[in-house]
C-alpha cells in the first residue's frame, strides 16, 4: 500500500530535479556519477588511495558492521550495502578532504584520515563519482535528494525500473522540506 506513494513521491522529484537542475547552480562538489572520464579517473584514483581500507569492489574493512569496540575504526562499505549514499555530495567530499563530517566538532577523533594535502578536490570528487557509479537507480535517487537541486539524479531514472530503498527516511523528509 506505500509503494504507490513512494512511486508518486519519486517521480515527482524526477520530475522537480530536471526543472530545478536547469536552474539553480551546481553544487560545489557535485560528483556527477553519469560522467564516465570522471569515474574512470576516480576509480584510478580509489585503487591508489582508498581500497586498502574502503575493499578492493567497495565492501569496506572485514567486519566492518560488526558493533564492538572497534565499531567505529572499520573502514565502512561504500556499496549499497554501505551508508555513504545516506549523505550528500558535499558532506561525503568533507568526509574524505578533512576526515571527519562538517557538523562533527573537531575535537572528536575519527579514524578516517584526512587527505586534504593527498588528493585534489578534483580527485576527491571523481572518487565520489566512480563511488555513486556503483549504486543503482533507487540508492542514487535518494541520495540525490540530499543534493542541491536533486543534483545527481540518474539519467536513467525515468526509463528503468527501480525503487527507493527501504532506508531513505533522510532523502524523504528533506524533498518534503524543501518543496513546501
Amino acid at each position: 500500500m506505500r509503494r504507490r506513494p513512494l512511486c508518486y513521491f519519486a517521480g515527482a522529484a524526477a520530475a522537480l530535479s530536471a526543472v530545478m537542475g536547469a536552474a539553480g547552480a551546481p553544487a560545489d562538489h557535485f560528483a556527477d556519477a553519469d560522467n564516465l572520464a570522471a569515474v574512470e579517473r576516480g576509480k584510478q584514483v580509489y585503487y591508489q588511495h582508498c581500497f586498502s581500507c574502503h575493499g578492493r569492489n567497495l565492501v569496506g574493512q572485514f567486519l566492518w558492521q560488526l558493533q564492538d569496540q572497534f565499531a567505529h575504526r572499520r573502514a565502512p562499505a561504500h556499496d549499497p550495502s554501505g551508508h555513504t549514499w545516506m549523505h550528500s555530495d558535499e558532506d561525503l567530499f568533507y568526509m574524505a578532504k578533512y576526515g571527519r563530517f562538517p557538523d562533527v566538532p573537531k575535537n572528536i577523533r575519527s579514524y578516517m584520515p584526512a587527505f586534504e594535502h593527498r588528493l585534489s578536490d578534483s580527485e576527491i570528487v571523481a572518487v565520489l563519482a566512480y563511488i555513486k557509479a556503483h549504486w543503482p537507480t533507487g540508492i542514487r535517487v535518494s541520495q540525490s535528494m540530499l543534493n542541491p537541486h536533486f543534483m545527481g539524479m540518474p539519467k536513467d531514472a525515468n526509463k528503468v525500473a527501480w525503487t527507493l530503498p527501504p532506508t531513505c527516511s533522510a532523502s524523504y523528509k528533506r524533498w518534503k522540506q524543501i518543496s513546501r
